[in-house]
């Protein structure tokens, strides 16, 4: 009987596809998922949790994402200025409409492992508030959410 091994790939054998995938009409959380999922890798078959194995993903049209039920008024996105009394906070609607890219880059670094693979993972991420970007010398391929 033969013994299947599994298979380790290794930082350098691996291909990094680019994936652009339009935010307008999409559920904030859901497309998120996705696009953590591709940064992650986890769609390709040789994927190993620990070597970063995912693709670079554009996203575009981030000022149309949609947030359900009364998420608008009720999130709250907090930040701290490392001065004693400087926490902020802010409802999802005001950053949305302030930086949108700010909204889709929180929702998908949180889905992202913690340290410095993460931290790789998620500079591969690029968004854009309006439908256009400049990547187009890539070609990069319509992503499905």
């Amino acid at each position: 009987m033969t013994e299947l091994k599994t298979r380790s790939v290794k930082a350098d054998e691996v291909k990094h596809d680019w994936w652009v995938v339009s935010a307008a009409g999409l559920p904030l959380g859901r497309m998120a998922a996705r696009v953590a999922a591709v940064l992650r890798g986890k769609h390709k078959p040789y994927f190993t949790p620990n070597v970063d194995c995912g693709d670079f993903v554009i996203v575009v049209d981030a000022e149309k994402v949609v947030l359900t039920g009364n998420k608008m008024r009720q999130k709250i996105y907090y930040r701290h200025s490392g001065y004693p009394g400087g926490l902020k906070s802010e409802e999802a609607g005001q950053l949305l409409s302030r930086r949108p890219e700010r909204v889709i880059e929180l929702a998908v670094r949180g889905m992202l492992p913690k340290g410095p693979l993460g931290r790789q993972m998620l500079r591969k991420l690029k968004v854009y508030a309006g439908p256009d970007h400049p990547h187009k010398a890539q070609q990069p391929k319509p992503l499905q959410v």
